[in-house]
């Protein structure tokens, strides 16, 4: 810390436990006031995109996980329909309704972290502990599911590796009848509560004009009063067939992030109850034999089978020469991958669209003027996500 003209220069992070990732903020303070920002990223940075131009396309989907792990399904399933775009591969409807499901679960997991984790950072633990609960159950339905909990590696390309057993199915039934009151007693806790809102209203504000001009994208986004959904202009993976509401906000600041996010994972519950309840019959996978892996089984009894799974697991397998761009509705707004294929085993190029970097590059300016205590709240509302912001 030092000073220089009445000035102190704070450094918050990179390994400050109210920084939720690791990454640097130099703070310039005129005693508790915030005089400017600058970030410092990169303290995590893994080279997921160059690692991915040396790996199958299949093989690159556990690096999607490590993005945002809160939410690992949607980073999954958004590599795959990106794949499926080059290929031209048409997934069917249960496909297509297995894959909101698990979407629409890993939103609610994200929004629970997120608007947990704000209630922390304004002196309330108890909401945090008891929402982390409803998380678990989540998690258990994945591993029911893919058999993990945080990094999932869920699904292939095509489909998935199989199909929902009756005790998911029953898992996700009662999560369905369990959420709802959970939800209704956290917003109790909160959100008309004096000192939250004293502590979030006005907090880290941004208009609707600054975020479309940083590339604002999701909750963030929604809450400045901008009803921009992936999943509504661009449908993907059949949310067409499903209505629901785009919450959005008006200030842009702390309290109407939590709220969005809070009408939205009411919103997502809906999703998941009317995609079970409509379940299509059909496969669970397209058949796509030079990219999905043929059962266990028939490996060992069948000739074609062990040909289709030493040439997947081989890397043998060309694909069409061709660019594409895919984005979905993640947990902190639009992820997308753009992929540049020419024809080789491994991806020639490769770019993921992280919504955390695109959006924390206005941090500075939404804490500036602010103090402190406003700018860890901030940063909390925004849910910056280091696995995302440096990829």
């Amino acid at each position: 810390m030092t000073e220089d003209n009445n000035y102190t220069t704070l450094n918050l992070g990179p390994t400050h436990p109210a920084t939720h990732g690791i990454f640097q903020n130099v703070l310039t303070m005129d005693g508790e006031k915030i005089i400017d920002a600058e970030q410092t990223i990169g303290y995590i940075h893994r080279a997921f995109e160059k690692i991915a131009e040396h790996r199958p396309y299949y093989q690159v989907t556990p690096l999607t996980d490590r993005m945002n792990y809160c939410s690992s399904p949607i980073n999954n399933i958004g590599w795959h329909m990106t794949v499926e775009k080059l290929l031209g591969v048409k997934t069917t409807k249960r496909v297509d309704y297995m894959r909101i499901i698990l979407m629409e679960l890993a939103r609610i997991t994200d929004h629970l972290v997120c608007n947990s984790v704000i209630g922390v950072d304004s002196g309330a633990l108890t909401g945090f502990i008891y929402v982390f609960q409803e998380r678990e159950r989540v998690y258990e339905i994945y591993e029911e599911v893919s058999g993990a909990r945080l990094t999932t590696n869920m699904g292939r390309i095509g489909g998935f590796e199989r199909d929902f057993s009756k005790l998911a199915i029953k898992k996700i039934k009662s999560f369905l009848d369990h959420i709802p009151k959970v939800l209704d007693e956290f917003e109790k806790l909160l959100v008309r509560n004096r000192i939250f809102m004293d502590r979030t209203i006005g907090v880290g504000p941004i208009s609707a004009e600054r975020a479309l001009n940083y590339g604002f994208t999701g909750p963030n986004l929604r809450a400045a009063g901008i009803d921009y959904d992936v999943r509504v202009t661009t449908p993907y993976s059949s949310y067409d067939d499903f209505d629901f509401i785009i919450p959005v906000g008006t200030q842009g600041d702390t309290y109407d992030r939590f709220c969005v996010r809070q009408q939205e994972l009411r919103e997502s519950i809906k999703l998941v109850r009317n995609a079970l309840d409509n379940l299509p019959e059909g496969d669970f996978h397209v058949d796509v034999p030079h990219f999905y892996l043929p059962p266990k089984e028939e490996v060992y009894s069948k000739m074609e089978a062990l040909i289709w799974h030493f040439k997947i697991v081989m890397g043998e397998i060309p694909v069409p020469v061709g660019e594409v761009y895919h984005s979905v509705e993640g947990g902190n707004g639009e992820l997308g991958f753009y992929l540049v294929s020419d024809g080789g085993r491994t991806p020639f190029r490769l770019h993921f669209r992280r919504p955390s970097f695109i959006y924390y590059q206005a941090y500075p300016e939404m804490i500036r003027g602010g103090v402190l205590s406003d700018a860890i709240l901030t940063m909390s509302s925004m849910n910056v996500i280091a696995g995302e912001l440096d990829a």
